[in-house]
């Protein structure tokens, strides 16, 4: 065990490596820091906040102090909207040198890395890799939301994407709160059993619960439904970047079983933070 959290520890930072650099072109390209992006922010407030990202994940893997959150959709919005006001930074160039130094930092910091755990957000304790494909995570989707809002080409690999899910949400997932990645309003009653499996990755199953998510990797029990996913087409759809049925038609995303209508409703109760 200890050897494959090292191995993705190494495919994790070997990614970011690999990713940073077209993310920080991107970032020195905004032609307009102000013009929107995701959500109410500004293409500014994306590159400033992937920037508090690297700071308190690089920081959680050097065992220093990270921000008092709750992972939830709405705990994590509080926690990045105060993190934008205390920086008034938007300037294109300067954010793009910032994430430069910032990038050096995590890689010389995960270059020395021997700790088996180390504390994140929320106080939990999660191997460094899952650290670092979060890391990923967020800059992939956060690239994504830059280059859409500037009208460039983003691509996201099979393989990042493998790294960022397998690696990241689902550690994530397994070690927060049941309630973390559930909208609890909308979920209400909702119930379900969804076999995912990652084209290039492995299986697990989703198992929701009246406003609980939870993993039942390996599990032999019946599911309502099966879904077969690009990984990267699944990581757009499942944070609202991307709407469900061009991925069904498109073949990226396959769903079936007794009750393969339900995986949208698993859209609507699925909030990640």
């Amino acid at each position: 065990m200890a050897d494959a959290v090292s191995g993705t520890l190494a495919q994790a930072r070997a990614a970011v490596r690999e990713v940073v650099p077209r993310l920080f072109e991107l970032v020195r390209s905004i032609p307009d820091a102000g013009s929107a992006s995701v959500g109410a922010w500004t293409v500014g407030e994306v590159a400033a906040h992937l920037s508090h990202v690297f700071r308190f994940d690089t920081d959680a893997i050097a065992g220093k102090p990270v921000p008092d959150a709750v992972v939830t959709s709405a705990g994590m919005a509080e926690v990045n909207a105060k993190m934008l006001t205390r920086d008034e930074e938007r300037d294109p160039a300067a954010l793009a040198d910032r994430l430069g130094a910032l990038a050096v930092e995590f890689d010389d910091v995960v270059s020395c890395s021997r700790t088996a755990t180390t504390g994140w957000l929320q106080g939990v304790r999660v191997p460094p890799s899952v650290v670092a494909c979060h890391l990923l995570e967020e800059c992939l989707m956060h690239g994504h939301d830059i280059a859409e809002a500037v009208g460039r080409p983003w691509a996201i690999s099979r393989h990042h994407a493998v790294l960022a899910v397998e690696g990241g949400v689902l550690p994530l997932i397994e070690a927060l709160p049941p309630t973390a990645f559930v909208d609890q309003e909308k979920a209400g009653a909702f119930r379900g059993r969804f076999e995912l499996r990652l084209r290039g990755g492995g299986r697990t199953t989703m198992v929701f619960d009246r406003g609980s998510l939870t993993l039942d990797p390996g599990s032999a029990r019946a599911v309502d439904a099966h879904i077969r996913a690009d990984p990267s087409a699944l990581m757009l759809v499942f944070i609202g970047r991307r709407g469900l049925w061009k991925p069904l038609v498109g073949g990226q995303l396959a769903a079936w079983g007794p009750r393969p209508w339900k995986l949208a409703r698993l859209l609507t109760a699925i909030s990640p933070p």
